[in-house]
């Protein structure tokens, strides 16, 4: 009888799991045949490759863009929906209370009405573009038959009709991200409230000249401040992430005799990936290259006649006021013409299984009240801090931009083209089949009447306000160099003489470096020599670090076989050796242990390896080893020592007692998390993307490490999701990879089958790879159309 009751159960979960399969199955999208569909003015034929990548064909550039549109919503429909809630504020309605925070600032920073106010300023060819795209994707919610992606089905809601805004809130999504710099702002005013002056000036090697005053003037105000709740209430998508890179170079220094384009953007790893490939082909153009689901622009790629990549400038567009509430009159706010009403609006933010959150939003001349995003009683009544930023401007006209970039046939159209960028400010490389080859940074910067927008500062006074914008005319920018070649990897791009404040927060010049120097040593580069040096895993940070940090004299075999070992390394991040392992891991804890011992709870935020800082303080400021109870005492010899020994016990709890099983590939993994499935224990440990990888903090195969998360602080959560090299002798040859797959959907084949291949550098050519599926979107017969 048991056993009767056991086999039929068994076969009843085997039915029941066979049929969700089925039903799962049902929400694959179609990719052969054909469908009739509302919107396009002619048939749309979509080809997929063996990898997943679609040919769009149209007729015309409209109908193209419906075709991204239709495939963009097939294969990544939950990634466009949740990208949109993140960018209007309406996370909690899905997935509840834990959202409310996010959901808060997104009201107050009013990405989407942003995008909204930006339509009207767009031209009618780029609106017709992304109504387009937007039918294209209606067309796709109309025309689907079986189940929806597995996420909807969790959360049990469904997506609502697509809108031109829609796609707009991306671009002020990726402004927000990629030029975050009031989160550097909010931090440093945190640290100033106990940390010295002349420490912080430490900290920031690009510790500007007037800060100490600014300093004394604004601390009393910054301790009444609530920093600390605001900093912690910042979405994580807040704030730059260091890490790209792009080069080009000259027909003389390429084998082709045509210019060679390489680029490899570093964003946060997720399931699916931030990048889409595809190929866009009217009578007009043959567009290709990186898109992001959501928006019906290639932003990384080529066409035709010319190519292009980007790298993020971390110009400083955004500056922190704090603005002083009238006494007299708490809903208004001084200014150097006098007192001045705060512009509100009341917003409601649905809670899912709760009551809604009524929130109220102001705005100053400088901007929105970050300080709405605390919960009533929260700020200091005497305060307000408004944030001034390029992307709440009306007049955006950065779609325009990468419309017509996609589109360009030369550098004078391309650069007057983004003209209209207002950012997130890039720098750009170009190419062409004429031989050109170009460097831009466009973007709207600010111009300040005094001040570098290090810190908040007073908005009463009107002394730091903006004044206006870099003209376009004078943005960093130059055509066919001496040298042959254009470089950029977040690095400073200006020299000292520029006559315009950029940003402070350039990255470090070791990539920028390296790149210089393997394009020195192959003079003549081909697409197969440029793949070999992003995949480049030396790191400069590990040569500087490593002479110094083995100098000590340690007394017990553990160590000493580490600094033996680190002494013999070639300094190169590669998965399968121990050394960046025990590099890492001791580099985490010598700058935490000093970091920590010199500024107690300040150094929370700032805490990271801080390379260039490790190397001062064991150079030139070693008073920062000493015990600060006790000046004199201590030292770096014995703070290396301790940090190594601390170090090697953490490792030897982790991966046993053999140091030669600490391999960088078993600590080293890059993470592709799912926004819906990692939050279920069974879901996240089946559908679990993750890989070894090599590279580090500074490598040109960037991995950086999390190093703040003790349970996993060399995992890898950023990186390059795209890679794409161009020769502009055959553009349409250009070599490409993305990862983890095409498809958003995981019972696709396409949901994570790039990823090996990604991590091995191996790569593919769209334009050679044959048909393997046919959709043809026909036009619905207009006498059916209501």
């Amino acid at each position: 009888m048991i056993r009767r009751i056991f086999t039929g159960l068994s076969v009843l979960l085997l039915v029941l799991g066979g049929g969700l399969y089925f039903y799962l199955r049902s929400s694959l999208p179609q990719t052969d045949g054909r469908l009739v569909v509302r919107g396009p003015k002619a048939e749309i034929r979509i080809a997929r490759d063996a990898e997943g990548v679609p040919l769009i064909a149209a007729l015309n550039e409209e109908d193209a863009a419906f075709g991204l549109g239709f495939v963009h919503a097939q294969d990544r429909l939950f990634q466009m929906e949740l990208q949109r809630r993140y960018g209007t504020g309406r996370l909690a309605e899905i997935f509840g209370p834990e959202a409310v925070t996010i959901d808060r600032q997104m009201r107050v920073l009013g990405l989407y009405r942003a995008a909204e106010t930006e339509v009207p300023f767009l031209s009618s060819t780029v609106r017709r573009g992304l109504e387009a795209y937007a039918a294209g994707v209606n067309a796709f919610l109309a025309s689907r038959r079986g189940a929806l992606p597995p996420e909807f089905l969790l959360l049990r809601f469904a997506p609502e009709p697509w809108r031109p805004a829609d796609s707009l809130v991306w671009g002020k999504l990726m402004a927000v991200q990629l030029g975050g710099n009031y989160r550097g702002e909010l931090l440093r005013a945190r640290m100033a409230r106990t940390v010295p002056a002349g420490d912080l000036a430490f900290l920031y090697p690009e510790y500007p000249k007037d800060a100490p005053t600014t300093l004394s003037d604004m601390l009393p105000i910054y301790r009444r401040l609530a920093l600390d709740a605001l900093y912690a209430a910042l979405p994580p998508v807040v704030g730059p992430i260091f890490a790209s890179n792009n080069w080009v170079v000259d027909g003389r220094h390429s084998a082709s005799g045509k210019p060679l384009l390489a680029n490899d953007p570093h964003l946060e790893f997720g399931a699916p990936g931030f990048w889409y490939l595809a190929r866009l082909e009217t009578p007009q153009h043959q567009i290709a290259g990186g898109t992001a689901a959501g928006s019906p622009f290639v932003l990384v790629g080529h066409n035709e006649r010319i190519a292009w990549g980007l790298t993020t400038t971390t110009a400083d567009v955004e500056d922190l006021f704090v603005e002083r509430i009238d006494p007299v009159d708490p809903g208004r706010y001084l200014t150097p013409e006098g007192s001045a009403a705060f512009a509100s609006r009341r917003e409601t933010i649905l809670v899912r299984g709760q009551t809604p959150v009524d929130i109220t939003i102001r705005t100053t001349r400088h901007g929105p009240v970050l300080s709405d995003v605390l919960p009533p009683g929260a700020a200091d009544p005497g305060f307000a801090l408004a944030l001034a930023a390029t992307f709440t401007i009306p007049e955006d006209r950065s779609a325009e931009a990468l419309w017509e970039i996609n589109r360009a046939t030369d550098w004078p159209s391309f650069r007057e083209a983004l003209r209209n960028f207002v950012g997130p400010m890039q720098n750009i490389v170009y190419a062409d089949v004429d031989g050109t080859i170009g460097f831009i940074a466009p973007g709207l910067v600010p111009i300040r009447r005094s001040g570098e927008g290090w810190l908040p500062v007073p908005g009463w006074t009107g002394e730091y306000d903006w004044v206006g914008f870099v003209p376009f005319a004078e943005l960093p920018s130059a055509i066919n160099p001496p040298s042959g070649h254009f470089v950029s990897a977040n690095n400073k791009i200006v020299p000292a003489a520029y006559p315009y404040f950029l940003s402070r927060d350039w990255d470090l010049p070791n990539r920028a470096e390296r790149i210089e120097a393997l394009l020195a040593t192959t003079p003549i580069q081909t697409p197969a020599s440029s793949a070999a040096i992003e995949a480049d895993t030396l790191s400069l940070m590990a040569r500087r670090l490593v002479p110094l940090m083995t100098r000590i004299s340690t007394a017990d075999e553990a160590s000493d076989e580490a600094i033996r070992r680190l002494r013999r390394w070639d300094f190169h991040m590669d998965r399968d050796r121990v050394e960046p392992l025990l590099f890492t891991a001791w580099l985490r804890e010598f700058s935490r242990e000093t970091l920590f011992d010199r500024l107690g709870d300040a150094a929370t935020g700032y805490w990271d390896l801080r390379p260039r800082v490790m190397e001062a303080v064991l150079t030139e400021h070693k008073d920062w080893c000493d015990d600060p109870k006790q000046p004199g005492h201590r030292g770096c010899s014995v703070r290396l020592t301790d940090s190594l020994k601390t170090a090697l016990a953490q490792l030897r709890q982790v991966y046993g007692a053999d140091i030669t099983q600490w391999r960088w590939g078993r600590a080293h993994v890059a993470m592709f998390a799912n926004p819906v499935f990692s939050r279920i224990p069974v879901l996240r440990d089946w559908l679990d993307i993750s890989i070894p990888t090599s590279g580090g903090y500074d490598t040109l195969d960037r991995g950086p490490s999390t190093i703040r998360d003790d349970a996993r602080p060399f995992a890898q959560h950023f990186g390059a999701g795209l890679r794409i090299i161009t020769d502009l002798a055959a553009p349409n040859g250009s070599t490409m990879m993305i990862t983890p797959g095409q498809s958003g959907n995981p019972v696709s084949g396409h949901f994570a089958d790039l990823l090996l291949r990604w991590r091995d550098f191996a790569w593919f050519v769209p334009d050679r790879s044959k048909a393997v599926a046919t959709l043809v979107l026909a036009p619905e017969p207009l006498g059916s159309r209501r």
